[in-house]
């Protein structure tokens, strides 16, 4: 196990925030936790686990050991009668992964194309996009107990998952809680398996894949895009609207999409009537946070080196590059701008998605 100090974190978030690890371990196996763990000092150290880096917000340097998950392969592991059981290891590339399943011939994550971000995060994130959730396609994951170095194994109900929510986002509430309760900061997570529909049906009713399939009429003849052309579609989709991590730095949709009460909604449909709203199965309203930004003016706008994407409102973006990248001061003071400016004219507060370290 080698311990590296003082690492530029810049490659290692996707913001492309300048920032440095004080101390760094590469995680490429459960083997390295276990030697890490026999170190007192690293064992007694307070830790952070980086995976993609697609989800966080760096104000500064990185004081507790930093975990670089490294861990790789993928695999079919077994399959049921209604699914393929697939596993993947946590450092393996989300977009990457995506597409290997599909060409493999396993159907079922081909809405979730080029979010960008790791294997292992996915879970913590639940992560969701064009009608399905991670949730929807997960089996179970292996993790360990970055305090004694148990093994463990959570299934979904274990990893109590919510909107862009999991157990890993939350502290336990108590000494003892046993795996799968509060695990933010004790559990690293090693390796993911998703249950893929043997019996694989599309998942369509979203405007833009509808117009996709509008603009190829040869579907209205030969039946149902497969999961492949899906694919295809969605990464044009969000190439269009979402800038590539590579070119210009962001971190994906910053905000949460709020949830109101159909009253609420009605409410606020009144005053402003073109708002993007979709009724939820529990009678709640999901709004477009990228609308409700755009329609308060942020669309385009700056401060410092944070910008609003000009394309899509809900991603903030890296504007000074790599030479003179933006801090992540300035990106949470953008971010805040936008809270308030949201809150004043519509009554609903914007929880950010990237955690903030």
């Amino acid at each position: 196990m080698l311990v590296e100090k003082n690492v530029p974190l810049q490659p290692f978030n996707t913001f492309g925030i300048a920032a440095k690890a004080m101390s760094l371990v590469r995680v490429q196996s459960e083997a390295d936790i276990d030697a890490l763990l026999a170190d007192p000092a690293c064992k007694a150290a307070p830790k952070f686990v980086l995976g993609g880096g697609s989800n966080i917000v760096l104000t500064g340097d990185v004081k507790p050991l930093v975990l670089k998950i490294e861990i790789m392969g993928k695999r079919l592991v077994g399959e049921t009668a209604k699914a393929w059981i697939v596993e993947a290891g946590a450092g393996e590339s989300w977009p990457e992964f995506v597409p290997w399943t599909l060409h493999a011939g396993y159907p079922g994550l081909e809405n979730l194309a080029l979010i960008p971000g790791s294997v292992g995060a996915s879970p913590v994130q639940n992560i969701g996009a064009y009608g399905v959730e991670l949730q929807d396609r997960f089996d179970s994951l292996d993790a360990m107990d970055l305090t004694t170095g148990q093994r463990f194994t959570l299934n979904a109900a274990q990893c109590a998952f919510g909107y862009r929510d999991s157990v890993f986002k939350h502290a336990s509430s108590q000494a003892g809680d046993l795996p799968g309760f509060g695990l933010a900061g004790k559990a690293l997570i090693t390796r993911v398996r998703f249950a893929l529909p043997k019996n694989w049906k599309p998942v369509l009713g979203y405007a833009d894949i509808d117009k996709k399939m509008a603009q190829n009429p040869a579907w209205r003849t030969s039946g149902l895009p497969d999961a492949l052309q899906i694919y295809e579609w969605i990464c044009e989709i969000r190439r269009a609207k979402l800038p590539d991590p590579q070119v210009i730095g962001n971190a994906g949709s910053f905000f949460k999409n709020p949830t109101v009460t159909a009253e609420q909604c009605a409410d606020i449909i009144a005053r402003e009537p073109k708002i993007v709203h979709y009724p939820l199965a529990d009678g709640s309203i999901k709004l477009a946070a990228g609308w409700l930004i755009d329609a308060c003016g942020w669309k385009g706008k700056s401060i410092g080196n944070a910008g609003v994407y000009e394309r899509q409102a809900l991603v903030l973006v890296n504007r000074g590059g790599k030479a003179n990248p933006v801090t992540g001061g300035e990106v949470m003071t953008l971010a805040k701008s936008i809270q308030t400016s949201v809150y004043e004219r519509f009554g609903i507060v914007l929880e950010h998605e990237p955690v903030v370290v």
